[in-house]
């Protein structure tokens, strides 16, 4: 039978979170190097990337760079420069956007088409696969339906975003940073204008919605269609935060590994991309750590609510509604333990998040330090918690959670003693030591005490599954010999292991494969002489990087996106049956200036662009 290995992917903002990440269970890590990640905040040294990569290797996961962003043409010798060190330190796989890189110099590395490539038809994969990428991040936009039409084009490894942030422009198209506030998101500079407060009006000044987070997603999560992703032919399944805490890490990548593991359990057909098996101390819950609410986004079918458009902060979870109150004490219903200390909120009437702290707890009466007409606490409102105390410690206190099972055999050798292990991969060992044989007080002792020593394995990434002793039962070994011996046999098998691993290997080789249009523009994000050259290969007979830029486009699109305001705000003709065109064009406006809101309905996007009437900038 043909197998699969389903692999999870998980972000890692350091050394820290890229470790908490493997001992949760993730199969690779994605971490950003000292320069040139879509994160510009979460930059990493070479050494600590090399720690990690030694860490994720011993369970036979992987380490992915990302080295996402567009290279200036005085950047792109650095850039490649980086790639060869990256290598040499043992990196799995570089995430890349700028198609320069692929007229470069390279070391047989692999290459990861990120999602700011816009990868989102079955022609723009099979082309990305035709050049040299070995795996292919889809855009986060994607249909079921659409997955499955990909699939079927192609061959490559199919990377698919289920959890976190989303954005809301299609990745690699988001230029409203760029040229309202000179910050780059292809540049890992991005300033988070879809996370700002807008008011939205129609052209005769009619206001639709005011001082809203019109453009603020929920965040993603695909918790419960990972069967469908899997038949639809997804091998790699990401979770987004390269900017969040270990212990937002350790929760979610914990949850979605139980969730994996009970369909791989369940299917001949699937296998593991990694090693090595994890028990948790704590019952995962992504709605515990950093959460904006939930979205399946457009997997299924286009929704009416994806944004929350009344905040861009974390809400969290829910715990229940206010029953009752007095003046220092409020009531709720819920089965939600909370405690001294968690980070409460609702919103109140006028739709503004209002965060309080628990004071004390007494059974469903929560006491707060404010009083509550201070707060604003009202009867019948709905609670969340967005900080858990106690969650937060059984986070903080899972460590070492994930190990290799280990075989070990002890026998005697002509010096002494040789102990033999044998891990879940097939992979083994023998470790000698040398001792001056001794005879038992009490003949038949020695396999009872080399089993209680040899079972010690705490520290390590090993968790000893069978002890076979073939000893003479009239030797006496010291029990501290037997220690000494297993930290060896524990260690030398470590090395064992990471002198096994095979890294995959893969060389660009340069073709001339059609590109999947007759001209391009500004949206191919060309920024440098060897991406130009690149579309020249490629079919492209005139490519000027200077004037291909945004800021040269007459009316460049700042956003285009897939999200639907009219469809948010239920005024989409195609569900509510109201004809909003009449009304049209639609204006966002902040503090910023003015944009202009198209509609294309046809295919079913939303675009925003500069006003060019209100003279704002």
């Amino acid at each position: 039978m043909h197998t699969r290995d389903i692999e999870l992917l998980a972000p890692a903002r350091d050394l820290a979170c890229g470790i908490a990440a493997i001992e949760h269970g993730a199969d690779a890590v994605y971490i950003g190097g000292p320069l040139f990640g879509a994160r510009a905040a979460a930059s990493n040294s070479l050494e600590d990337i090399k720690q990690l990569v030694q860490y994720a290797h011993l369970f036979r996961a992987r380490v992915y760079v990302a080295l996402n962003t567009l290279f200036t043409e005085d950047e792109l010798p650095q850039a490649v420069q980086l790639c060869h060190q990256l290598d040499a330190i043992g990196v799995d796989a570089l995430i890349i956007q700028d198609l320069g890189l692929l007229e470069c110099d390279l070391p047989p590395i692999p290459l990861h088409a990120s999602t700011q490539l816009n990868n989102r038809t079955p022609q723009k994969v099979r082309f990305l696969e035709r050049v040299g990428f070995t795996q292919v991040v889809l855009a986060r936009e994607l249909s079921l339906a659409q997955i499955q039409t990909i699939k079927a084009a192609t061959s490559v490894p199919l990377e698919c975003f289920v959890h976190g942030a989303l954005c809301v422009c299609y990745s690699g198209q988001c230029y409203i940073s760029e040229i309202m506030a000179g910050r780059s998101a292809n540049r890992g500079q991005c300033a988070q204008f879809c996370r700002h407060k807008f008011t939205l009006q129609d052209k005769k000044g009619k206001v639709l919605a005011q001082d809203r987070y019109l453009l603020s997603l929920k965040d993603l999560d695909l918790s419960r269609h990972l069967t469908d992703l899997i038949n639809a032919g997804v091998r790699s399944f990401k979770i987004e935060g390269r900017l969040k805490d270990s212990l937002y890490v350790k929760n979610v990548t914990a949850r979605y590994r139980q969730a994996l593991d009970t369909i791989i359990d369940s299917r001949p057909d699937l296998i593991r991309a990694s090693s090595g098996g994890c028990r948790f101390c704590f019952s995962p819950d992504p709605a515990r750590s950093f959460s904006r609410g939930a979205t399946d986004y457009f997997l299924r079918a286009p929704k009416t609510n994806m944004a929350e458009i009344r905040t861009p902060k974390s809400i969290g979870k829910r715990v229940g509604e206010v029953l009752s109150l007095d003046a220092t004490s409020f009531v709720i219903d819920g089965e939600e333990a909370l405690h001294n200390g968690d980070g409460l909120c609702f919103f109140d009437q006028s739709g503004n998040l209002i965060g309080l702290r628990v004071n004390r707890v007494e059974g469903n009466r929560i006491f707060t330090k404010d009083p509550l007409n201070r707060i604003g606490v009202c009867k019948g409102m709905e609670l969340f918690r967005n900080s858990d105390v106690a969650f937060g410690k059984l986070l903080e206190q899972s460590q070492s959670c994930r190990s290799l099972d280990v075989d070990m055999r002890l026998g005697a050798s002509e010096t002494g003693l040789v102990l033999r292990i044998k891990d879940e991969d097939g992979i083994c060992s023998e470790t000698g030591l040398s001792i001056s044989p001794e005879m038992a007080t009490t003949p038949g002792t020695i396999e009872r005490i080399a089993k209680k020593q040899l079972q010690k394995s705490g520290g390590t990434a090993f968790s000893v599954r069978s002890i076979e002793v073939r000893l003479d039962p009239h030797l006496f070994v010291p029990a501290s010999v037997l220690n000494q011996l297993r930290r060896q046999a524990l260690d030398h098998h470590r090395a064992q292991r990471l002198q096994s691993y095979v890294r995959d290997r893969a060389e660009i080789v340069p073709n001339s494969t059609p590109w999947i249009a007759d001209q391009i523009d500004y949206r191919e994000n060309i920024c440098n002489s060897r991406a130009a050259a690149f579309f020249r290969r490629h079919g492209i007979a005139q490519v000027d990087p200077a004037a291909l830029s945004p800021h040269r486009a007459e009316h460049p699109e700042l956003m285009s996106t897939k999200y639907c305001l009219r469809r948010q705000l239920g005024i989409c003709d195609k569900i509510a049956g109201t004809l909003m065109r009449s009304s049209e064009p639609l204006f966002l406006k902040d503090n910023t200036g003015c944009y202009r809101v198209e509609f294309h309905c046809e295919r079913c996007e939303m675009t925003l662009t500069r006003c060019q009437d209100c003279g704002k900038k």
